[in-house]
């Protein structure tokens, strides 16, 4: 029992990353890491089933390691769990794949997507608030999987406004 509780907070905290300050945004940081290394070629390629499978396969076991956690820790969403920023994350680049490929400024895309999320994610405005109090790995998850679909769609309507001003 030790070993799984080491194992699921390591895996929850992503190891370092959740006793830093301001865990959640290491936390979302390393999630634009995940995505720009393993998701970004996925979408690349047009494979946005591929994408999309791992993203829910990783969503869900995202929900069951911070549902144990939440029970180790014996705290309703503990700060130093990070595994929900970092799943979440890559989901604001969805669709993205043509405007990062390549691009000089896409960097900026990165930096503004992981700022909205940031947003939504603190603020939790529209919903998410009460998507958290739900408890559980479930409620751990999915408020920041709806703060990353608000993230992707304000950045979709940034992408409109910045090509229409052009």
């Amino acid at each position: 029992m030790k070993a799984l509780r080491e194992t699921v907070l390591f895996l929850a905290r992503l190891g370092p990353l959740g006793a830093m300050p301001a865990p959640g945004t290491w936390g979302s940081a390393a999630g634009v890491a995940l995505y720009a290394v393993l998701f970004h070629g996925f979408n690349r390629s047009g494979r946005y089933d591929t994408f999309a499978l791992i993203a829910a396969l990783a969503i869900l076991a995202a929900t069951a390691v911070c549902h144990l956690a939440e029970y180790f820790l014996k705290k309703k969403d503990p700060g130093e769990v990070i595994l929900d920023e970092f799943v979440a994350m890559p989901l604001v680049f969805t669709g993205f794949a043509g405007v990062l490929n390549g691009a000089s400024q896409a960097w900026a895309w990165y930096l503004a997507g992981f700022l909205l999320f940031r947003l939504f994610d603190i603020a939790k405005p529209f919903g998410i608030r009460a998507l958290q109090r739900i408890g559980g790995g479930f409620g751990i998850v999915v408020d920041d999987v709806l703060a990353a679909a608000y993230a992707c769609l304000a950045l979709h309507l940034i992408r409109v406004l910045v090509g229409y001003l052009r």
